[in-house]
């Protein structure tokens, strides 16, 4: 029997290029996203079930969950994609958007892991694969909330990993790092700046840091095609491994943080942005 996979953030990006590889390796695919109008070319294959799930609609997971059962018989894995980057200087971001930065990228999986594990628990395993990303390993500036996030599902994921071993329920993380070509992270980030409000002393920093994103931006060869195969790797591969590290990092700040004093690193980093 074909295994089946529920994905996240299902309609673009690294969430639509998995759709595409888990379902050309025989898997089952209950593909979800907020908007299932994004999820038309999928709705011919017999193997993939567009739904709707938002992460910050509680319902919205558990229905999905509850379709995807009734639709395969049961759910295996559990890829964690959707999620979003909130762009702009910390004094200028409104407090009801950095709680929803908050709601997407970590109460909202963890409310998804929360209503599958029941279906897990009385299958006796699973897999969950939470996508995360180098910022929640190194941090950025004008990204302050969306570092926040990353590191506290980093932190989330690795503790839950510990607790879910007596279940033979298997956790993941897969970390792009140095940009997603399609996800156009980058070069989201200026049209955000120039309707952000940030107050006219941040401006001289603002163009320094806008030019430093836009030639990271540039440089960008990794593509979501690339991501999926190694979230496939992640949940497929049985393997013990927690972190999965995906990308080339021509800045070198993965590798700064890996291999740098703290001192160092951080003054390698100021230097970048000062």
């Amino acid at each position: 029997m074909a295994k089946t996979v529920l994905i996240t953030g299902a309609s673009s990006g690294i969430g639509k290029a998995s759709v595409k590889h888990f379902s050309s390796q025989g898997f089952n695919v209950v593909a979800t996203m907020r908007d299932i109008s994004a999820g038309e070319e999928f709705k011919e294959l017999s193997n993939v079930l567009v739904t709707r799930l938002d992460l910050e609609e509680r319902a919205s997971i558990e229905t999905a969950i509850a379709e995807g059962i009734e639709r395969f018989g049961k759910i295996d894995i559990l890829v964690n994609n959707a999620g979003y980057g909130l762009y702009g200087v910390f004094e200028a971001i409104p407090r009801e958007k950095l709680q929803q930065q908050f709601d997407v990228n970590v109460f909202g999986v963890m409310d998804t892991i929360r209503a599958i594990l029941p279906h897990f628990r009385e299958n006796r395993g699973g897999t969950i694969v939470n996508l995360s990303s180098g910022a929640g390993h190194f941090t950025l500036p004008m990204i302050s909330a969306y570092c926040a996030s990353k590191f506290a599902l980093e932190g989330f994921t690795e503790a839950l990993s510990y607790e879910m071993l007596a279940l033979g329920i298997g956790v993941k993380l897969v970390i792009p790092h140095g940009g997603v070509a399609e996800t156009s992270f980058q070069q989201r980030s200026a049209a955000d700046f120039a309707r952000d409000g940030t107050p006219a002393e941040y401006d001289a920093f603002l163009e320094r840091s806008i030019a430093t994103f836009a030639r990271l931006g540039g440089a960008v060869t990794m593509t979501s095609s690339d991501v999926a195969k190694v979230v496939f790797e992640a949940a497929t591969d049985g393997k013990p491994q927690l972190r999965y590290f995906v990308g080339d990092a021509q800045s070198g700040w993965l590798k700064a943080r890996k291999e740098l004093e703290e001192n160092d690193y951080i003054a390698f980093m100021r230097q970048k942005f000062a």
